[in-house]
């Protein structure tokens, strides 16, 4: 890629922005950093890192007007639209609105889901329908009869279940937030009034899958799957549910079939991971769906899959189509393993309080091995991760 491509990257504060600045940034193009003016006591992570060029931050009571600003200025200056790639879900989800993808086109190439994809990917029941009519496997929902109260329906569940709103994030949860796993009737009774009083709607019941966490991550262009990568989550933090400290890359040619159904019934433009679950027979049922960055993006870096690239000229693309660049995509990635420092070492711990030894021991193995690599921490760009830390501990200290 050459001279004056430049990306821009939004809220920079979390760590899997890390990971598109440094893809980008490493293959020489312009990357500048932005974020919102949230009067922190300190920059964002993406700030610090040296594959930056141009840090930016913009005011929160202005902020779409000031991102446009942002890109118009770009534009002006190098006679090219820059590729727009937005990581947190607030600045996603205002792009995709028809309005804003108007006006932000003449400034910036976006290439990210509509506003109608975005609603129905974020509500789980819609994405159990959708599922329902692909033949992709879910797991079984306990809906009330007509007219049932809900403690005859509880008497019906096996336990443990899950209980879980349609869309946790929206409701301003925590990824170990949006979910209880209930094992007794109480719990089940106390999680479903909780998650009914926060969303006004009853949430959704499912029963519990007791075998591995697994994922399928993709870019998709009108519903075809330019790139993927699926994963297997080892550890999390909470170990109760939480999420993934430890994950490991995988061929998984089901998953990667399961989820192209998905892309492909909604016309999907843009990245999005689809998360499952095995039950006690090794298969996976589809648990959820995240159209935007996940926690554990970095991991398409670790494992030199091209998805940052991929979505950066897919975006630059559309913003100036006279001049089109080659998607370049590693149609094999390697295999690896990822942690993030220091959540991992919480989990180990929290694996031995609950007496699981050996998930502590592969902890331990991991943080000694050198082909296990860290999602934040790189030794040719070591400052983010320094400055993550220290934040940690400030954090600690002060609570």
């Amino acid at each position: 890629m050459g001279d004056k491509l430049t990306a821009i990257v939004t809220d920079v504060k979390y760590r899997m922005s890390l990971a598109i600045i440094r893809d980008l940034g490493a293959a020489g193009i312009r990357v500048v950093a932005c974020h919102r003016d949230e009067r922190s006591s300190s920059p964002p992570l993406g700030f610090y890192s040296k594959y930056t060029s141009k840090r930016s931050l913009l005011p929160s009571e202005e902020y779409d007007d000031a991102l446009y600003e942002l890109c118009k200025t770009i534009s002006e200056e190098e006679g090219q639209r820059p590729a727009l790639l937005p990581v947190g879900a607030s600045t996603l989800a205002m792009l995709s609105k028809s309005e804003s993808r108007e006006r932000f086109s003449k400034v910036c190439g976006l290439f990210i889901p509509t506003s109608e994809q975005l609603a129905l990917l974020n509500d789980k029941g819609h994405v159990a329908e959708l599922a329902s009519r692909l033949d992709v496997p879910i797991p079984k929902a306990y809906i009330p009869a007509e007219g049932e109260t809900i403690d005859s329906l509880i008497k019906r569940i096996p336990l443990p279940c899950i209980v879980k709103p349609r869309w946790g994030e929206g409701l301003g949860l925590t990824a170990a937030q949006r979910y209880t796993i209930a094992r007794t009737s109480d719990e089940l009774k106390a999680s479903y009034e909780r998650f009914s009083s926060l969303a006004g709607e009853a949430p959704i019941i499912q029963e519990y899958l007791p075998g591995a966490a697994r994922a399928c991550s993709v870019l998709a262009q009108n519903g075809k799957i330019v790139s993927s990568i699926c994963h297997r989550r080892i550890r999390e933090y909470p170990v109760t549910g939480g999420p993934s400290t430890c994950c490991i890359s995988s061929s998984d040619p089901l998953l990667e079939d399961l989820s192209s159904r998905l892309a492909g019934a909604i016309d999907l433009n843009g990245i999005a991971m689809f998360e499952f679950k095995d039950d006690a027979d090794g298969m996976p049922r589809l648990l959820e769906s995240n159209p935007r960055i996940w926690g554990s993006y970095p991991l398409t870096r670790i494992a030199k899959t091209g998805f940052s690239s991929a979505w950066f000229t897919l975006s630059w693309n559309s913003g100036n189509p006279t001049e089109p660049l080659p998607i370049q995509v590693e149609t094999k990635y390697t295999k690896r393993k990822m942690t993030f420092f220091p959540s991992d070492i919480a989990a180990a711990l929290g694996y031995l309080r609950i007496g699981k030894p050996g998930l502590t021991l592969g902890a331990a193995a991991d943080l000694l091995n050198p082909g296990t690599k860290d999602g934040l921490f790189e030794w040719s760009d070591a400052k983010p991760a320094l400055h993550y830390w220290r934040s940690l501990t400030r954090t600690s200290r002060n609570s």
